[in-house]
């Protein structure tokens, strides 16, 4: 098949869509990704790119056409609307431009912003092709959970867009079993919502202690729990903050905290004011290619997320990161996220925003003997590949698109 994937992120910026664009190459299909200049998420654009510059190259088989857009910068609202509008506008009017030749299908990797579905609107109108709608984010609902939008009034014609787009829609895949609801709220018929859940790049695989990364030996011998991903106001470090305070008469328990967001900056200055620095530890940004080695040398995963009634229905696509690496998983957070966790067998769980109940834990788990520690990682690995293993997501993608691709066919002859 041709596919066209509409995203406004793609390589080298570090999203799940990249995997899946890859893989879809190595099983045989014509896969070409429109997406933005990359500057995730630094908010700088990376060096050798511009809006004029690499606007085509191929990556493991992957055409990518690339769209200017205005950098994020330190995510301001007024910089991210800025962002946000400028693929949108591009990509619909560029697209059609560059994407040429047959498509079977449209694959919408829906993150934040919604509105780049139109842009894959405009794509399915232009070449005939029935478009799939991968919902990561719940819009409107994730700009209220993350402060974005305070007036109600605003979030109609949010809403108003997100429906037309449902609608415009052959499919709707959904990344958590609890988006259903949503789905369904707003005027999609249930034989055309499926269960898509994020898969787990094929790097993620258990490593022995032996192959920790180098960059671990900034931190202290001990229990070591890891934070790994965005730094932003959805995950919640203050309460990691608050419960590493809590947990800190124990020296011997370590808080590792790896990635880069928009509260970066906020929480090394909060290590330094709490004086921390003994028992919290960040440690920066690596590519994902190194990130099983660094769950290779701590002791457990940490996740966490606000709570919120909307942020309750996502899976944080870290927790199958987690899970493939057989590694005990501690969970801050509400919901369906928690539920995995629960189910998998894989870890412990504590509620949102509880500080408390977090740390004890961790202290817990630090206790816990390790053997006891060990299977909980082989039953999380077991889960894992059970119902995210890659091989089967992507041949169920593979029977849906083709199916679409084959209705769509003969109705036009």
């Amino acid at each position: 098949m041709r596919m066209l994937i509409v995203s406004q992120y793609f390589w080298p910026e570090t999203f799940r869509i990249n995997e899946v664009a890859r893989d879809l190459v190595s099983r045989g299909h014509d896969v070409t990704v429109l997406c933005g200049t990359p500057n995730y998420p630094a908010g700088r654009v990376f060096e050798g790119y511009g809006w004029f510059r690499r606007t085509r190259e191929a990556w493991c088989g992957v055409q990518i056409v690339r769209v200017p857009v205005v950098p994020r910068g330190q995510g301001s609202r007024w910089r991210l609307a800025a962002n946000y509008l400028s693929y949108a506008m591009m990509a619909s009017l560029l697209g059609p431009i560059r994407c040429r030749g047959r498509t079977d299908v449209v694959l919408v990797f829906q993150m934040s912003p919604v509105i780049q579905g139109i842009a894959a609107v405009v794509m399915k109108l232009v070449r005939g092709a029935p478009m799939l709608f991968w919902v990561q984010d719940l819009w409107p609902e994730s700009l209220i959970a993350v402060g974005a939008i305070r007036r109600r009034w605003m979030l109609w014609p949010i809403d108003a867009l997100v429906r037309a787009l449902y609608r415009a829609s052959a499919l709707v895949l959904i990344q958590s079993r609890a988006f259903r609801g949503h789905v369904e709220s707003h005027g999609v018929r249930p034989d055309r919502i499926r269960y898509f859940p994020n898969l787990a790049e094929s790097t993620y695989v258990p490593l022995p202690v032996e192959a920790a990364h180098p960059a671990l030996a900034r931190v202290p011998a001990g229990f070591r729990v890891m934070f790994a991903g965005n730094i932003g106001a959805a995950q919640d470090l203050p309460t990691v903050l608050a419960a590493a305070e809590l947990s800190r008469v124990r020296r011997d328990v370590h808080w590792v905290i790896v990635g880069d967001g928009s509260m970066r900056t906020w929480v090394q200055s909060e290590i330094e004011r709490r004086e921390l620095s003994a028992t919290v530890h960040m440690l920066g940004r690596f590519p994902v290619e190194d990130m099983p080695r660094m769950f290779a040398g701590v002791d457990a995963l940490l996740v966490t997320l606000r709570r919120d009634p909307v942020l309750s229905l996502t899976i944080p696509a870290k927790v199958q990161s987690y899970l493939a690496c057989a590694k005990p998983i501690v969970g801050a957070l509400d919901g369906e996220g928690a539920a995995v966790i629960a189910e998998a067998g894989a870890g412990v769980c504590s509620p949102a925003e509880d500080p408390q109940a977090l740390a004890a834990q961790v202290l817990g788990l630090c206790d816990l003997d390790v053997s006891s520690r060990l299977e909980m990682g082989r039953r999380g690995r077991d889960y894992f590949l059970a119902n995210f293993a890659s091989d089967m997501l992507l041949g169920r993608l593979e029977r849906w698109c083709s199916e679409l691709a084959s209705d769509s066919a003969k109705r036009t002859q």
